[in-house]
């Protein structure tokens, strides 16, 4: 049976750059690193013969995001229209204070979708992008923290 959500996986271009990221900006702590394996396992795990990829474990608290750099096959870049197109949508990540976090992570560069928004009475929200134009979004909700 099914008990809790492991992880959520995203894709990057530059693992290093990603990992950066999600490190020094947004406060993830890097778990673990694997290098690229010639055994044609992962290959056999995701139905790609012959794929190969440099794989980031990020923590934060008892969450895990799993970043992959495909070397084989390199990926494509995502559209501007991410959030609509099938697939994941974006990265929730909670937070005590969104317009705070708002505020800190413009300071350091972080491209945001818009301005924090009051979704619902008490529950702000607000989307920015990762390195590679991934969408995140930042809620604060009282009754989730």
């Amino acid at each position: 049976m099914i008990r809790r959500l492991e992880h959520v996986a995203v894709s990057v271009s530059d693992l290093d750059r990603s990992i950066a990221f999600y490190r020094d900006v947004l406060g993830f702590t890097l778990a673990r690193l694997i290098e690229p394996r010639d055994d044609g396992m992962l290959g056999g795990i995701t139905g790609m013969p012959g794929a190969r990829a440099r794989i980031a474990h990020m923590k934060i608290g008892a969450n895990l995001v799993e970043l992959f750099e495909y070397v084989l096959p390199r990926g494509r870049p995502v559209g501007d229209r991410i959030q609509a197109d099938l697939g994941c949508a974006h990265l929730g990540l909670a937070s005590d204070d969104v317009r705070g976090d708002y505020r800190a992570l413009r300071e350091r560069g972080v491209r945001f979708v818009s301005e924090p928004i009051q979704f619902r009475q008490g529950v702000w929200v607000a989307y920015f992008q990762g390195p590679d134009g991934e969408m995140c979004e930042l809620r604060e909700d009282p009754e989730a923290l």
